[in-house]
């Protein structure tokens, strides 16, 4: 019995001392390789990769003491990706504390409603947290290498705001906006009201992207979206002057002149019929929502009023003394 006595005790104190051991190694701080120290966990990294990561860059000898502490605490899954920085050293048990409560510094780019991708692209290669990849490549180069099958870029990628880590490729962000398209655009697709003269979800984008240059005043969307519908189906050219705009390219000066209605070009929708070859813009939600349930009227035409609303009118006598009307007012 005192020979058990003995070991019993040997084996509380040594497991006395191995705790103490390891609160003490778990809450002294660790070595930085620099100060100010950086690093970034990349979205879908997993504990073992994060570990190895902070290892190879000196910060712990092996990637065994965050593994081990993560899984003893439970915190394994519960890393964040993101952009880190130390500015002194810190405990093994604090900076788990840090990677898991998602304090990582957040890089965001935001690409507006209503720009041109040419517009996009110019934000994308200007960002300094953005590694470009794309910058001497042709629209249709990018297309291929992020796996669209159309043709034309404008208008295929969603305005957002996106966030990613420090270094992230422009491929990555562009893949992405372009998925987010794709889904809202194909969600929206499935629920679109009856009857409407688009035969696929590119046509209501292009449609979206009508209607986005086009609306003033939020509450006029739904009703611009169905001048359009409206004049699809009684065969009307759509005669909008964004598409001309767009068209005319570098050349507009900021003066949209009675010859460039006149002056036929695939985006002149004075000229021809239907709807433009490609988006014009990159349309909002709203305004895909917009454009596959539009209100239901029987305006045919709108004018601007000049102070972001439209007029709205269901004969050309009526949008002729509208347009007389908002004319005079705004000379």
């Amino acid at each position: 019995m005192p020979t058990l006595k003995r070991l019993l005790i040997s084996i509380a104190s040594i497991a006395i001392l191995l705790m103490g051991w390891l609160y003490l190694h778990v809450h002294s701080n660790i070595s930085l390789p620099a100060t100010p120290y950086e690093f970034s966990i990349r979205p879908g990294s997993n504990l073992k990769q994060v570990s190895q990561q902070l290892a190879d860059a000196g910060v712990f000898p092996s990637k065994w003491p965050l593994i081990l502490l993560a899984r003893y605490l439970n915190q394994e899954s519960a890393i964040r990706a993101g952009d880190y920085q130390l500015n002194e050293n810190i405990s093994q048990i604090a900076l788990l504390d840090y990677l898991t409560k998602g304090d990582a510094k957040q890089n965001e780019i935001r690409f507006l409603e209503g720009s041109t991708f040419a517009q996009m692209r110019k934000v994308l290669n200007e960002h300094p947290a953005i590694q470009s990849h794309t910058a001497s490549l042709s629209d249709q180069e990018i297309l291929q290498l992020i796996g669209a099958t159309e043709t034309a870029a404008e208008g295929l990628f969603f305005p957002d705001t996106y966030y990613f880590i420090k270094n992230s490729s422009d491929i990555e962000i562009l893949q992405r906006a372009y998925q987010t398209m794709q889904n809202h655009l194909q969600s929206n697709w499935s629920s679109r009201a009856d009857s409407l003269p688009l035969a696929t979800p590119y046509e209501a984008l292009i449609l979206a992207s009508l209607v986005e240059k086009e609306t003033g005043l939020e509450s006029d969307r739904t009703t611009i979206a169905s001048v359009f519908i409206n004049r699809l189906r009684k065969g009307m050219r759509l005669q909008t002057d964004p598409t001309i705009i767009y068209g005319l390219g570098e050349q507009f000066d900021g003066n949209l002149r009675k010859k460039d209605l006149l002056a036929d070009q695939e985006y002149n929708t004075y000229t021809r019929p239907g709807l433009p070859p490609t988006p014009i813009a990159l349309p909002s939600l709203a305004s895909i929502r917009a454009a596959l349930n539009p209100a239901e009227t029987d305006a045919l035409y709108f004018v601007a009023k000049g102070n972001g609303e439209s007029q709205f009118s269901s004969n050309l006598a009526d949008h002729n003394k509208a347009v007389n009307k908002y004319q005079k007012l705004k000379k």
